[in-house]
């Protein structure tokens, strides 16, 4: 159990939260049960999966800028957990195309997701000297992508 999925009064989801978070949010009667884990409670409440707000959050905030902060969670979920270096599955990592040691920028265009033994294969270099083209380019990607 990784999280309880809150949607907005109109049922658009928002965010996901702790369980604890979730009882809170019950406890103060703000959010509603909309789906649970079968047979399982916290003390007179359903153990929640999904819980509905019960008055409507503007969410402009969600497309101010209209792109998406760059972390390295975003960077593994854009790649699919996918190494760009090797193209195996089960990537953890996040590499610097252009290590930052040498002028890289920390931003979606400069980072791709690598098992911890590509990354420190590649060490310090870029992927050309040392010999580990990229098999794909790094993009920016759009929520949706990220929400998959």
């Amino acid at each position: 159990m990784s999280g309880v999925i809150v949607l907005n009064a109109s049922y658009e989801q928002l965010h996901v939260v702790s369980i604890q978070h979730a009882i809170r949010m019950l406890v103060r009667e703000v959010a509603v049960v909309e789906e649970a884990h079968d047979g399982a409670s916290i003390g007179p409440f359903p153990l929640p999966r999904v819980l509905r707000l019960v008055r409507y959050v503007v969410t402009k905030w969600r497309y101010a800028s209209g792109r998406l902060q760059y972390t390295r969670a975003g960077v593994l979920k854009r790649d699919k957990f996918r190494c760009a270096y090797c193209g195996q599955a089960g990537a953890t990592t996040m590499d610097h195309v252009v290590p930052r040691s040498r002028g890289g920028r920390g931003e979606w265009l400069n980072a791709v997701a690598a098992h911890a033994s590509c990354n420190e294969k590649k060490g310090c270099r870029t992927p050309e000297e040392a010999g580990m083209p990229l098999l794909w380019q790094p993009w920016i990607p759009s929520r949706a992508e990220l929400a998959l």
